[in-house]
């Protein structure tokens, strides 16, 4: 019998969206654990048995210091050694809201870009946004990018749910930047209905280059803010009774179905 897709969705005190990202990775045909992270540090639990590491939504550790800051330290301290094992043998890292922001400060996106050292180091944070409240809005996004979990939706628009306080994508420098442009590492761009320009509330949070999401260069690591898994099904959306044409998944779905297709293509 063949192996099943292993994903660990990984929770603290604050998370608050393990259990729809666990349902999402479920209904799209994987083995799910949901797993305290305590659990990992005592090996009662190894990230090695599985073969997507999930961190979802939430406010980790009520966001003290900054909006997933001690949570990326744990990771990043306690867990550094595995994590990179877990990369090098090309497995996937789905990281949204929180998720992103523990991803970013943890040095893992958008990688080792401009540190010969090859070591987790900050280069990007997310930050308060531009209007200095919680921004719990739909938002329209222009996928882009070359990432393995937007297979099939690169160059269109998708229609995902946001809320932050600390959403605002900001690049150490304008060179770091200018390599995730460049390396195609930004796969979700805020945007209009009709996929233009954005202006506020559009873009939500005043990103830079209206980043929403962003991958590592291998395009097997996602960062996004917006919730795919609350878009998961046709009728989460907000309008859904308008549409003539029906359908069971809404946007957020095919993410999902990615990562556990590519996992049964590649690792099995």
């Amino acid at each position: 019998m063949a192996k099943n897709v292993k994903v660990l969705v990984l929770r603290t005190a604050g998370t608050n969206c393990d259990k729809e990202t666990v349902f999402a990775f479920k209904d799209s045909g994987a083995d799910v654990d949901l797993v305290h992270i305590n659990k990992l540090f005592e090996c009662k639990k190894k990230l090695s048995d599985y073969h997507i590491l999930a961190l979802p939504g939430g406010f980790s550790y009520g966001d003290d210091i900054a909006a997933g800051r001690i949570f990326a330290n744990e990771l990043r301290v306690k867990l550094g050694k595995d994590l990179k094992k877990f990369i090098k043998d090309g497995k996937l890292i789905i990281g949204i809201c929180n998720g992103f922001q523990i991803l970013v400060k943890a040095g893992i996106l958008p990688g080792n870009l401009l540190n010969k050292e090859k070591e987790f180091v900050q280069t990007t944070t997310l930050m308060t946004n531009d209007s200095a409240k919680f921004e719990d809005r739909w938002t329209h996004l222009q996928t882009t990018g070359n990432c393995v979990w937007t297979k099939d939706i690169d160059g269109k628009v998708v229609y995902f749910p946001v809320a932050h306080g600390e959403g605002k994508f900001m690049c150490k420098t304008k060179g770091i930047l200018k390599k995730i442009q460049n390396n195609r590492q930004v796969v979700f761009r805020y945007c209009t209905k009709d996929g233009k320009e954005p202006f506020y509330p559009d873009n939500p949070n005043g990103s830079v280059d209206d980043i929403a999401g962003i991958t590592d260069v291998t395009g097997r690591i996602l960062g996004l803010m917006p919730h795919p898994e609350r878009h998961f099904f046709f009728t989460q959306h907000p309008f859904w009774t308008r549409f003539k044409t029906k359908a069971r998944y809404g946007d957020g779905a095919k993410i999902f179905q990615n990562g556990v297709q590519y996992v049964k293509e590649n690792l099995l």
